[in-house]
């Protein structure tokens, strides 16, 4: 059966998270994130933040990342080092498989993911995350 999906509705439903840090409670982004729809082996999901993200990682498949809204900036964790990518609204990333990676939108970030199941979220700040990889 084919989905359709209003996504000015959609995103008109999401309040905008201000001050996110990868401390904060599912509690607090409540009203921020959506999962709008399931897709292959993960879901379609909507979000609407100011702030740093957590370091996440999604083993199975690359996650598909569409900026629709604002401005953030992508930073990926590479073997030769963190990388950083400038995105605005109108802009697309796709970010390798089990790639650990976070977003930094200071100003504000409205985006939509096709993002693959389970996802590793960090829930502390820390400047390379591959070092709790190597601390378990």
């Amino acid at each position: 059966m084919i989905t359709i999906l209003d996504l000015n509705a959609e995103f008109a439903k999401l309040r905008m998270l201000r001050g996110r840090t990868p401390e904060t409670t599912p509690q607090e982004r409540e009203g921020a994130f959506a999962r709008l729809a399931p897709y292959r082996d993960g879901a379609i999901f909507t979000a609407k933040f100011a702030g740093d993200g957590a370091w996440e990682r999604h083993p199975n498949g690359d996650e598909i990342v569409q900026i629709v809204d604002g401005a953030t900036t992508l930073h990926i964790m590479t073997d030769a080092g963190p990388q950083s990518s400038s995105l605005k609204a109108g802009m697309m990333a796709i970010v390798p498989q089990n790639t650990w990676h976070r977003f930094e939108a200071p100003n504000g970030v409205s985006l939509m993911t096709a993002t693959p199941q389970p996802t590793e979220h960090l829930t502390v700040s820390v400047d390379d995350p591959r070092t709790l990889d190597e601390a378990g």
